[in-house]
């Protein structure tokens, strides 16, 4: 070996993984792709709806957002909020829209026109092919606001309330399975913040009351809105003290953003989401041991994704909160880079690794709003970096998630210590006899040399390989933006080999990759 060729070797970073198809996590959660669409900034207006936009039908609904949306792959949409929820009458979204009340909403500043509302999200729902998961308002309403929902959505008819739905044009119910008790209630910042206790009684009487007009629907208890909340730990312990018989799942909330340049520490965000994931889970579980309950309740993420979180306030990109009264306004309309895109395929790989008890999981929000699809009003649509990870992984992540076992160099970070250079889940569908691989690079000046080993597979051939990476001539900071919508995207993983049982791959520095192999059962 020449010195030059030693030098290049030397300076490979390496991994090893192995996978078995013996060794499994569980069956991938379907509702584990799903998204957020809430009555902020310009997710909905302007968003999946813009009346008079040349792509949009005579619902007003954009035809060219929700192609995206389709190729996205969004399994579950939750709805209407967020902090939103928290402040809203849901009878202010039914009926005619010209007898509609417009309303000021407190939580972002801005003014609520109500011409969107639960039947228009049914009806894009139905076309869009996704879930519904419903937010209630248990900020200023409570018990009685929440039955009542239920009735008017998902009673097939013969009482007031269902109806009246059926008056407002739904013959048929909405049949909504998946329901939130709230949003974000152990936040100060909460329109009707409430300690635990207060919110653990309150939920398990909501969900009692919910239940009793429907009993096949799924509740979903708020959790911690992150697992820096000075509540952390006990805001779970005692809301499912009170709550767990009536609760079906816990939810959490997590955003991440990179820090005066600490991209390690940024790359690394999954280490986080890790450890958020498994504590909640032990918290539950310890909730479980001391009641002797059967169940287990399970987790929903049902809002994650990178924010920048910066208190801008141009008017191209306003604060979190909106400075008038405005019908609305941009709001938090980060454009995604290729660093953001490689973050969010490991949080993507996070949430599969813990398949077995995060069920649901919600990347927030849909379009416009911190989201992998970008629309502009009378104009264009286009995706945002972030769409190519999730977009892929809801397309091949199927069967069953593989328990990958890794061996790779590490990555020193300030904010959560050592972690893998290369981070990666894997899931095998026997239907298809296919092992899908999702990967990322943390590394921000090396590629990586990746060994695969597939234990009780055979005749490995590779069918699809794709690569996310700083495309030639931009860096680690190139964003897909109205003037360059397609600057990253997916190209060609060259170079991937197998040879019976084993495969070889190079990632380049700071990238994402998808491997999917055509394999037969050894």
């Amino acid at each position: 070996m020449e010195t030059s060729d030693f030098d290049h070797w030397r300076s490979m970073s390496r991994a090893t993984i192995t996978l078995d198809r013996d060794f499994t996590i569980g069956e991938v959660p379907r509702r584990l792709f799903g998204s957020f669409v809430e009555h902020m900034g310009r997710c909905v207006y302007t968003g999946i709806y813009e009346p008079g936009h040349p792509e949009s039908d005579e619902r007003g609904f954009r035809q060219d957002v929700l192609k995206l949306v389709k190729e996205l792959g969004a399994t579950v949409i939750r709805y209407p909020g967020g902090n939103f929820v928290s402040g809203y009458n849901w009878e202010d979204g039914v009926g005619p829209v010209s007898e509609r009340p417009r309303r000021l909403d407190g939580a972002w500043h801005t003014v609520e026109t109500n011409a969107f509302g639960l039947h228009e999200f049914v009806e894009w729902s139905k076309e869009a092919g996704t879930e519904i998961m419903e937010a209630i308002n248990l900020g200023t309403r409570g018990v009685n606001e929440a039955r009542e929902l239920v009735e008017y959505a998902n009673h097939p008819g013969g009482t007031a309330l269902s109806d009246r739905r059926i008056a407002n044009g739904a013959k048929d119910p909405f049949d909504i399975k998946l329901w939130c008790l709230g949003n974000e209630l152990d936040g100060p910042w909460q329109i009707g913040h409430k300690t635990a206790d207060e919110y653990g009684r309150l939920a398990q009487e909501a969900g009692k009351a919910m239940r009793f007009v429907d009993p096949t629907i799924e509740l979903v208890a708020v959790g911690s809105s992150n697992s820096g909340m000075p509540t952390f730990g006990s805001w779970e312990h005692t809301v499912l003290s009170h709550a767990y018989d009536e609760v079906d799942y816990m939810s959490m909330h997590a955003y991440y953003q990179e820090h005066d340049g600490d991209a390690e520490s940024f790359l690394a965000s999954a280490v986080d989401m890790d450890y958020f994931i498994e504590s909640v889970t032990a918290t539950a579980d310890a909730v479980r041991a001391k009641r002797k309950a059967k169940k287990y309740i399970n987790l929903s993420f049902d809002e994650w994704n990178v924010w920048y979180q910066r208190g801008l306030t141009t008017d191209d990109q306003p604060s979190a909160v909106s400075q008038s009264w405005r019908e609305h306004p941009r709001l938090i309309e980060d454009a995604y880079n290729v660093t953001d895109a490689v973050v969010v395929g490991t949080l993507l790989n996070s949430l599969l690794r813990h398949g077995d008890r995060v069920s649901i999981a919600n990347q927030a929000q849909l379009v416009n709003v911190i989201a992998p699809i970008r629309s502009e009003e009378n104009g264009p649509a286009w995706k945002q970096t972030i769409f190519w990870p999730f977009a892929r992984m809801a397309a091949l992540a199927k069967g069953q998630i593989l328990r990958a076992a890794v061996t790779s160099d590490r990555i020193e970070t300030a904010q959560f210590g050592d972690a893998d250079l290369v981070d990666v889940s894997a899931t095998y569908d026997e239907a298809s006899g296919r092992v899908a691989l999702f990967l990322a690079n943390r590394g921000l000046e090396e590629p990586a040399e990746v060994d695969v080993a597939l234990r009780g597979f055979a005749g490995a051939r590779v069918v699809r390989a794709e690569l996310l990476e700083v495309p030639e001539g931009g860096s680690r900071y190139t964003a897909n933006t109205l003037d360059a919508q397609d600057a990253v995207g997916l190209v060609p993983l060259e170079g991937v080999t197998v040879d019976g049982s084993s495969a070889k791959l190079s990632l380049p520095a700071l990238s994402w990759a998808v491997v999917e192999l055509e394999v037969t059962r050894g």
